[in-house]
């Protein structure tokens, strides 16, 4: 309907039916916008506008979707005076208006809510009001009764907070939580609004009583991205850094931040900085390399040794937060810089005892008050000296596992291994001193990780180079150093302290780098004796995987201690649980094996990735391999001619791979010279069993593996000796059978070896029921006595036999 159906009507009821409409259109357009979040601009112009256009449309008979009163109206004509008088008496405000009693509404009820100590409720009405003031200030200033708000807010929060601590009767948990939730909430907010603060504070009445300015909006122009930031920087007058410089003294320093604008830091405000830089710490878009060279000019201008300690925790967390994820490593010039900067923390602290940096400290609510310490008593300050060492370690064997092993670039980084050491040194002797003692048991399970698998020389050069390094007053009380040092008690004493601690994983740890170093050193009774009164065996299955990867090394380890002792049996059964498995590199954490048909997710293998050790802490596969099959092969090669055409032959098997190798070996047609070490070996056991000993021994001499263990010619000369020996026991038990007696003599000299020697050894073949003969001493030969077999009844209890040895011998440690 339009206005041509009211004849009649009036010019006041035209302009009351205008501000009717204008009223409620401007009362949706409110409300739309507290629903809806959105950040609209308002103008005197834009409004004007809009009551221009909807005077045009009623001219033209249209009516807006929300102007239905209006339309009513009309459609009544004059026969309602009574609903004209309602309508003249309606109030047009504006957005700002309501705006603002909306605010005020939020306070009376925080105040009511403070009335009752719910802070529940406080915490939702004042996200509630910080969502309003956002709106508010892009339109013009703060509003005063919101500065006023916040201030007794933070004054009624403190109180709260001082009273419940000298309150027996605590406060329930849910409005605890609330009101420690709130807490930071309300410091983070309140310094945004410092200026407006203190001026209240100073004059409360005169605060609320200034006539507020009005601030023409002007509508913002649109810029090509990036075109902010030029005309920020343009603005800036040249020289103005300087001058901010010049002004503040030596004491400060000013950059340029964000938006071109100047930010100057003096010791007075380095807390509020460190508080911004650490709220700033995960979040996007925040540049960390503008952070670390602030905080490198803030240790600059920090004056007390508080400050340096605070400047100096964010700055080397911060650096190694540059490390994007746990598959790259930190760059070596940022490792190198936070190595220095702990360096310098460890010699503030040592200089001043009484600023202690521990774990179990609480953090600085109030920064603007330095605590000192007072009556002898020294000042707690948050943090962890002893994670940022672990960290600097974790992050240097990462470099080591990403850097290719075969280039120059790696030796250089090994380099930095000394200082790394010295640092671990220097952090040990400082938490001495403060009784830091889990501090102390981390960092020596650290400094001994780096010191197991060298050998005694490399030992105490590092520990030479490491202590010159330090100052002269640096000792430690656990591990003193003197100049005829010895690596073994050095071990020794690191080993022991963490003995006698109560974690159990720092107690596994070091009992395995103890066996590891003793095996290293052919101190095999000690290395076995050590790892059997442990049980480790019992319960390795149960542990991490990187003590799991410990405890392989050391295993494998031992077993290449057994073999250059000439104990061909024991190390053949110490590395048959690893060489057995066919996975010794994943097991030893020297490589990722790929397994046929396995499927193996990326994310498993990065995980597997960063397990790997370093190149320089590996073992070697080829020698492990090689002393693995000559050991299986001067005892399988006896126990298969002992054998014979047995049926239950195959099913006895000392070592299952040996055994695989061999007859694949020997179902080739054609068999060139040996090109590798596993050729060597085979053809070695293939004239071993054949009787032919000395071809057996010059080609296992023959591998050139064996010049990477010290002491080369002894232990060729000790396999030389048991190839003879088994060569002589394989002998008797192919051709004994078609002996009645066999001279000692002959026998010795067959195998060129002294008629004692090969008399000992009949004698033990004899006394161990491996061969049915007797030794004649008045003819100095071996009676064998014929016919003598075994029934199967009587195969059936020597297996049964073996089989419960082997059961005891299992449980025998556990």
């Amino acid at each position: 309907m339009s206005r041509f159906f009211a004849g009649g009507s009036s010019d006041s009821e035209s302009e009351s039916s205008e501000e009717e409409l204008y009223s409620e259109s401007e009362e949706e357009k409110s409300e739309e916008e507290l629903s809806e979040d959105e950040d609209e601009e308002e103008s005197t112009e834009e409004d004007e506008s809009e009551a221009e256009s909807s005077d045009e449309d009623d001219a033209r008979g249209f009516l807006k979707p929300g102007a239905k009163a209006g339309a009513s109206r009309f459609l009544r004509g004059e026969e309602s005076d009574e609903s004209d008088e309602e309508d003249s008496k309606r109030i047009v405000k504006s957005a700002k208006d309501k705006r603002l009693e909306e605010i005020d509404a939020i306070i009376r009820t925080i105040d009511n809510a403070k009335k009752i100590n719910d802070w529940v409720h406080i915490s939702n009405e004042f996200d509630k009001l910080n969502k309003l003031i956002t709106k508010a200030s892009q339109q013009g200033d703060t509003p005063k009764l919101y500065i006023k708000a916040i201030t007794e807010l933070e004054d009624f929060m403190n109180d709260t907070i001082k009273t419940e601590k000298d309150s027996k009767k605590k406060m329930n948990a849910t409005n605890a939580r609330a009101l420690n939730s709130i807490k930071q909430r309300i410091k983070k907010n309140n310094r945004q609004y410092e200026d407006l603060i203190t001026k209240f504070r100073a004059d409360p009445d005169g605060f609320m009583l200034e006539v507020e300015e009005i601030i023409e909006s002007v509508a913002p122009v649109k810029m090509r991205k990036g075109a902010e930031f030029e005309a920020a920087a343009a603005a800036i007058r040249p020289g103005a850094a300087a001058d901010a410089v010049e002004d503040t003294g030596d004491a400060a320093f000013a950059t340029i931040g964000r938006g071109g604008r100047t930010v100057t830091i003096t010791p007075e405000s380095i807390f509020k900085q460190l508080r911004s830089i650490l709220e700033a710490r995960g979040k996007k878009n925040t540049d960390k390399a503008e952070q670390i060279r602030n905080m490198e000019r803030m240790f600059d201008v920090a004056v007390t040794v508080y400050q340096k300690i605070r400047v100096l925790l964010v700055l080397i967390a911060t650096r190694f937060d540059l490390t994007p994820s746990a598959s790259s490593f930190m760059p070596v010039n940022q490792w190198k810089s936070a190595q220095e900067e702990i360096t310098k923390l460890l010699d503030i602290l040592e200089q001043n005892l009484l600023y202690v940096v521990r774990e179990d400290a609480g953090e600085a609510d109030d920064d603007e008050q330095e605590p000192i310490p007072k009556d002898g008593m020294p000042v707690k300050i948050f943090g962890s000296v002893i994670s940022l060492v672990e960290r600097l370690d974790d992050e240097f064997t990462r470099s080591l596992q990403n850097i290719d092993p075969h280039t120059p670039e790696y030796i250089d980084r090994l380099k930095e291994e000394s200082a790394l050491y010295s640092t671990i040194i220097r952090s040990q002797v400082y938490f001495e001193k403060t009784k830091l003692d889990s501090s102390v048991n981390r960092v020596l399970v650290r400094r001994l990780e780096l010191l197991y698998y060298k050998p005694e020389q490399l030992i105490l050069t590092v520990e030479k180079l490491a202590w010159s390094s330090l100052p002269q007053n640096v000792e430690s009380q656990i591990t003193p150093y003197s100049e005829d040092e010895d690596a073994s008690r050095l071990i020794n004493s690191i080993c022991v302290g963490l003995y006698n601690q109560d974690n159990r994983l720092f107690r596994t740890r070091a009992m395995l780098c103890h066996v590891y170093h003793h095996a290293l050193h052919n101190r095999y009774f000690h290395a076995r004796d050590l790892l059997l009164m442990s049980h480790l065996q019992a319960t390795i299955h149960t542990a991490d995987i990187s003590t799991q990867i410990l405890y392989n090394r050391t295993l494998v380890q031992v077993g290449l201690c057994a073999f250059r002792e000439g104990m061909i049996s024991e190390s053949q059964q110490a590395l048959q649980e690893i060489c057995g498995t066919g996975r010794v590199k994943e097991l030893l954490a020297q490589g990722i094996q790929m397994q046929r048909y396995a499927q193996t997710s990326p994310e498993q293998e990065k995980i597997e990735r960063q397990r790997q050790i370093p190149f320089h802490m590996h073992i070697n596969l080829e020698l492990l391999e090689c002393v693995y099959l000559t050991s299986s092969m001067l005892l399988e090669i006896p126990f298969m001619a002992q054998s014979g055409s047995s049926p239950d032959a195959k099913k006895k098997t000392i070592s299952k791979p040996f055994r695989r190798m061999l007859d694949y070996h020997e179902r080739q047609v054609f068999t060139g010279p040996p090109e590798n070490t596993r050729d060597h070996i085979m053809q070695a056991s293939k004239a071993l069993a054949a009787g032919d000993w000395c071809t057996a021994r010059e080609l296992i001499r023959a591998i050139k593996i064996w010049d990477l263990i010290p002491g080369t010619d002894k232990i060729k000369d000790m396999l030389g000796e048991k190839i003879q020996d088994e060569g002589l026991r394989t002998y008797l038990f192919t051709y004994g059978q078609f002996y009645e007696t066999l001279s000692i003599p002959s026998l010795a000299s067959m195998f060129d070896m002294s008629e004692g020697k090969a008399t000992a050894l009949v004698s033990k073949t004899i006394s161990n029921n491996e061969i049915a003969a007797a030794l004649d001493q008045k003819t100095n030969a071996i009676a064998f006595i014929p016919g003598v077999e075994y029934s199967r009844l009587q195969n059936l209890a020597l297996a049964l036999s073996d089989k419960a040895v082997q059961l005891i011998d299992s449980y025998k440690y556990r």
